[in-house]
């Protein structure tokens, strides 16, 4: 599938020196800045999802396997019913998301990628500015992403309480936000 297919808008990829991406590889990175993810908390009490660009599709998240995962300090979201609302929740919790910047540092397996992004939270116009280091795992053989982490600070959260909280927003998110059921749905939302 080419990146003119899926309608991708990130198709300037900035890379490291000494970093290149094959056709494919750019073609994931593009998916992952259009579509990108990052949940965020925004007043001492609150946690709402954040995913950076919010700008998912349908034809996009093909790219990902069906049990794929999504990870971020706040969210363990395993499969395409957690993970697809993560992705959509981005146009109905934020009135503005700005890439400040992006490169990739590792056109390994994962591939790697130093993110930066500023969010405005609807209705409170709350802004934060988030650093990650984002590691987009991929199966060479189908060409689909298995795994994403976000790492905001370059670190993900390391006990069993934080992981429960993780596992209930990964089960939560999906009740309050729906995903589009065809191609018809997502491009009423501006999605395509």
């Amino acid at each position: 599938m080419s990146t003119g297919d899926l309608n991708i808008e990130n198709t300037n990829i900035k890379t490291a020196t000494g970093v290149t991406l094959d056709e494919n590889q750019k073609t994931l990175v593009g998916c992952i800045l259009d579509v990108s993810y990052i949940l965020g908390f925004f007043a001492a009490e609150l946690i709402i999802v954040k995913l950076f660009a919010g700008r998912p599709s349908l034809k996009k998240l093909q790219l990902w396997a069906d049990d794929g995962v999504f990870e971020d300090p706040i969210t363990i979201a395993t499969g395409r019913k957690q993970y697809e609302p993560q992705w959509y929740g981005l146009q109905s919790a934020f009135s503005e998301i700005e890439r400040l910047h992006h490169e990739v540092t590792d056109a390994g397996n994962p591939i790697a990628m130093d993110l930066k992004t500023r969010y405005v939270v609807k209705g409170i116009n709350k802004e934060q500015t988030v650093n990650s280091k984002i590691l987009i795992f991929y199966d060479k053989t189908t060409n689909k992403i298995t795994k994403v982490q976000d790492k905001w600070d370059g670190k993900l959260p390391d006990s069993s309480f934080k992981d429960a909280f993780r596992n209930l927003n990964s089960v939560t998110v999906p009740k309050m936000i729906s995903v589009p059921k065809n191609d018809e749905e997502d491009a009423k939302r501006g999605n395509q």
